[in-house]
């Protein structure tokens, strides 16, 4: 019987395993320690790879049909338990039980959509003199390591490709939340073959042992960018393929030709949800000098109308910040905006709460050199300036390290068309925001990534072409 109250424990090669130590696990809304996971050692570590290693061999021989049947088994039993699975997410992620549920289920839907991909046979040339054809094979066993601010989505991401395409894995969920990745691998244990699908936890050592381990063939890795070099530094003497899914500092622009009653709710939504955790919010909102005044004020009140707190509670819209450390982060960055005399538009100052809990924020026409627009805050803060001239706009939007994604708002879809070409990111959304599918890469430009998750192209990042050239 599945026990999401039970003890937390790590799974390497079909086992529920412990640690002899344990790390922490805070509730954001509280502030305080809710449970303990499991500190996984280097020996245990060793371990996971050595029994993903062992389970590689049959796994990949195993047909692609049936790999992909057992990742639809996994989806079908995440939906089961989606609301066990939820509750816990929300202790420990701080977002509203809506929420959380959604992502697991948003999971499960994900994981059904890649089981039906399938990497191609390429067919250069098959005449009386020659066949020639590449395929796409596995690569081995994967290190795997995934984020606090969407920790079930971003395993999957990984996880599902990696699998289908006849992999194992090993994947470390963040230690601000991994609890219920923990319950997943629980959940999943008896769904693929031993060592196939193993799941360790721990500190701030974990992750620099698994990027240097040898015994792993790639790193799937999201998270900051300036982690994302240092994990680029440390696979490079063995030579370790990459996937790196970084930071973003991502721009919407605003046209005069907007309906601003029709667009502010999704243009707050899309820098405001999740508590503003999302690597291609809105955090730079330029908006043409026509419609700045009347966009600005309906943002302002609907951040008045929108409940923060404690996930846990009916009503609450945001949660908290989901670790002190990003909320000190935060916390830094806004109380430099005031010592700068920036304008802030905002519902009160910090609350004096043990929660990590920051009022939503709206920054009044900063200047472009003001660290609010500068830095990614990964906080409900976001700077809004007014613009008269797009060419220039575009300018500034692109005039960053960063290229995750970007959005446009236009009635104007050939000028809307237009800007989104000119921007230099991975992603852009016209006249809607925050929208990604399994079926589409997602790659980040410049500081923002390396590599491609999601589409044809992210499955193959867990391959390696081969050709065969066959004489008749």
């Amino acid at each position: 019987m599945f026990d999401i109250t039970s003890e937390f424990k790590m799974m390497i090669g079909g086992q529920s395993v412990g640690a002899t130590k344990t790390i922490d696990v805070f509730n954001p809304s509280t502030g305080e320690v809710f449970a303990q996971a499991p500190d996984c050692s280097r020996e245990q570590l060793d371990e996971a790879i050595r029994v993903a290693t062992k389970a590689f061999p049959a796994w990949k021989e195993t047909p692609i049909n049936e790999r992909a049947q057992l990742l639809v088994n996994a989806a079908e039993l995440l939906e089961q338990h989606a609301d066990q699975l939820a509750s816990l997410f929300t202790r420990e992620h701080g977002r509203p039980v809506d929420g959380t549920k959604a992502e697991i289920l948003g999971a499960a839907v994900w994981i059904k959509m890649v089981a039906q991909m399938r990497p191609p046979v390429h067919v250069h040339e098959d005449s009386e003199a020659q066949r020639v054809e590449t395929q796409y094979v596995p690569l081995g066993v994967i290190c795997a390591i995934s984020p606090w601010n969407f920790p079930v989505n971003l395993s999957i991401w990984k996880i599902a490709p990696a699998l289908l395409t006849g992999n194992t894995i090993v994947l470390k969920p963040s230690p601000f939340t991994p609890l219920c990745m923990l319950k997943i691998g629980e959940l999943l244990r008896d769904v693929f073959p031993a060592g196939v699908l193993n799941i360790i936890s721990g500190g701030d050592d974990l992750g620099p042992w698994m990027t240097s381990h040898p015994g792993f063939a790639k790193i799937s890795f999201t998270g900051s960018s300036e982690t994302g070099k240092r994990v680029m530094a440390s696979a490079a003497k063995d030579l370790k393929r990459l996937t790196l899914e970084l930071g973003g500092n991502d721009a919407a622009i605003v046209l005069p030709d907007v309906n601003v009653d029709e667009i502010a709710a999704k243009i707050f939504f899309g820098a405001f949800a999740n508590t503003s955790q999302i690597c291609v919010a809105t955090k730079r909102l330029y908006v043409h000098e026509d419609v700045y005044d009347a966009l600005r004020d309906r943002l302002v009140a609907i951040a008045k109308m929108t409940k923060v707190g404690d996930g846990s509670e009916q009503g609450t819209v945001l949660g908290p910040i989901q670790n002190k450390r990003q909320y000190e982060r935060v916390v830094d960055l806004l109380e430099s905006a005031k010592s700068d005399g920036l304008k802030l538009l905002q519902g009160s100052d910090i609350p004096n709460s043990a929660g990590y809990f920051i009022p939503i924020t709206i920054v009044d026409n900063p200047p472009e050199s003001s660290r609010v627009v500068q830095e990614e805050a990964f906080g409900p803060i976001l700077p809004m300036m007014k613009f008269s001239d797009v060419d220039e706009v575009v300018r500034l939007a692109n005039d960053s390290e960063y290229g995750l994604a970007g959005a446009v708002w236009s009635a104007d879809t050939e000028k809307a068309l237009s800007i989104a070409n000119a921007l230099e990111t991975g992603t852009v959304w016209i006249n809607h925001n925050l929208n990604l599918r399994p079926d589409t890469p997602f790659a980040g430009h410049k500081h923002s990534g390396f590599g491609v998750e999601n589409g044809m192209e992210g499955l193959l990042e867990y391959t390696a072409p081969k050709s065969i050239y066959l004489a008749k």
